[in-house]
């Protein structure tokens, strides 16, 4: 089987592994190590970074309905409120739509710093459509970032009009670097006007991924890899995937679990092909990382998702909706500046106090000969601004940071079903709490605002220990408290043993 498109003495150069124990941080940790210029670029970049992603929004505008190659994992809807995934969408636009979508959106929501062009098919196989929307908003809305995710198979092709568009994100989902495995994940792509099948089809559509990464990275384009976990199928190889791509430039990698369920129609769904656990993602997570940032924070987003990550406000900007919107543009923006340099400063100072935590190193309670301290999986209800200030019944997803003897760190994100809806109905919907437990899974407590008696019990008859101590407290401080309470109490002694890389 030929191993890699890139050739076996370029992959055997790749080969060492993982991340030694003191190689992987936080994200902030490694945006730090960044370079200065870098770091500009994506601290107000939801999608690029953790930390940002709470505070700032971001916004998808569906434009480019057609696509040149097939997934397995994925079916693109075209009028469809109902699903929470990439390809899906309500409304496709054409380019005048998308520009006065934009600025209805940046005007109502002055927290929005990211337009993003991701579907709900490729958009570099949409070119006119793309870039026609790209050159009005660096006209009309100057002070909103242009992004665009693809597959890369026309990347190439489309370098130099990204750049001339001021174009300094681009994500390219790339998935493997060998073609026999590739030929499982896509049964056919749309190249030049022919369409081809196979292990050939895979060839080309990584040949020109990495091309198209290289062109990126050579005129200072920041690149974000996106990889589908799929078990069984690239899960392992995906540690490959992260070194090469580390190695042409890319500076953030993004390894996100696939979306299986049977009734979104995808080929691997009705196949029965299963999605990762959270604790495969997250071991795999831990493989790829090392000096390389890896995004944990990802919501899978629709193709014309709006707000902060996590939320979806696309049904306030509708066509008819914004067609009946008066928008002072100018004015926005002036709101929009003062809104986001109050941003930064609330930033920077919780930057620098996080910076006099981390130089305070979690106490050390001496363990028994042969024991050491284990770290602890948390769950966190939050709405946003990094603080714990949700109701657990109101959750539509949970937050979940690893605490160990070296601190607090990301670990990424549960989606549930919220079962507590308004003030009186706590406790009708078991299926959905009985879900969102099962969901915690491997997490030992979960910090919220409140929580009800009936799910306090349930989740200790889990072995999940609620907290509604810490309401209104910075996430990372509080998980740090919680964590300083079970070392205390001679609850986190194991056996000596290789724990998880970074714990």
């Amino acid at each position: 089987m030929e191993l890699s498109v890139l050739g076996q003495n370029e992959a055997e150069q790749h080969s060492a592994g993982g991340c030694s124990s003191g190689s992987c941080g936080s994200t902030d940790d490694q945006l730090s190590q960044l370079p200065e210029h870098i770091r500009e670029k994506v601290h107000n970049h939801p999608c690029y970074s953790e930390e940002a992603h709470h505070y700032f929004a971001r916004m998808h505008v569906a434009v480019a309905p057609a696509c040149n190659i097939q997934c397995h994992y994925c079916n693109r809807k075209y009028d469809c409120a109902n699903e929470s995934r990439p390809g899906v969408v309500s409304e496709v636009l054409d380019p005048l739509q998308a520009v006065k979508k934009v600025k209805a959106v940046a005007a109502t929501i002055p927290q929005m710093t990211v337009l993003g062009i991701a579907g709900p098919g490729d958009p570099l196989a949409n070119p006119q459509r793309t870039f026609e929307t790209f050159r009005m908003l660096s006209e009309e809305a100057p002070d909103i970032k242009l992004c665009v995710s693809t597959n890369g198979l026309a990347l190439p092709d489309c370098v130099d009009e990204l750049a001339k568009h001021n174009i300094d994100h681009v994500t390219i989902t790339i998935n493997c670097v060998d073609p026999e495995i590739g030929a499982k994940i896509y049964p056919w792509i749309y190249w030049n006007n022919k369409r081809i099948r196979g292990v050939k089809a895979a060839k080309i559509l990584i040949e020109r991924q990495q091309k198209g990464l290289e062109m990126l990275i050579e005129r200072g384009i920041l690149v974000k890899v996106n990889s589908v976990l799929i078990p069984g199928v690239n899960d392992e190889h995906l540690k490959e995937v992260s070194k090469i791509v580390k190695s042409k430039g890319a500076f953030l990698h993004n390894v996100m679990p696939l979306i299986a369920e049977a009734e979104h129609g995808t080929f691997y769904g009705v196949m029965g092909q299963r999605s990762p656990e959270p604790e495969e993602l997250q071991d795999l997570q831990d493989a790829c990382a090392g000096d390389m940032n890896m995004m944990r924070h990802c919501r899978q987003c629709r193709a014309d998702a709006v707000g902060l990550l996590g939320e979806d406000r696309g049904d306030e900007f509708t066509i008819d909706k914004i067609e009946e919107m008066d928008i002072d543009y100018e004015a926005a923006m002036v709101k929009r500046a003062v809104i986001h340099a109050a941003i930064k400063e609330e930033l920077d100072e919780k930057a620098a106090k996080k910076a006099r935590l981390a130089s305070l190193s979690v106490p050390k309670f001496d363990a028994p000969a042969g024991k050491a301290h284990r770290p602890v999986l948390m769950a966190v209800a939050t709405s946003g601004g990094g603080l714990i200030n949700q109701h657990y019944g109101h959750a539509t997803e949970f937050l979940v940071y690893e605490a160990s003897a070296n601190g607090v760190r990301f670990i990424g994100h549960r989606k549930v079903d919220q079962y507590c809806v308004g003030n009186d109905s706590c406790g009708e919907k078991e299926s959905a709490l009985a879900g969102s437990i099962r969901a915690l899974k491997g997490c030992e407590a979960v910090l919220c605002s409140k929580i009800g008696f009936e799910p306090w019990g349930l989740l200790e008859e889990a072995g999940i220990q609620p907290n509604g101590e810490h309401a209104m407290e910075p996430i990372e401080e509080a998980v740090l408290a919680v964590y300083q309470e079970m070392l205390q109490a001679g609850r986190l002694q194991q056996d000596e043993a290789p724990l998880r890389a970074n714990a």
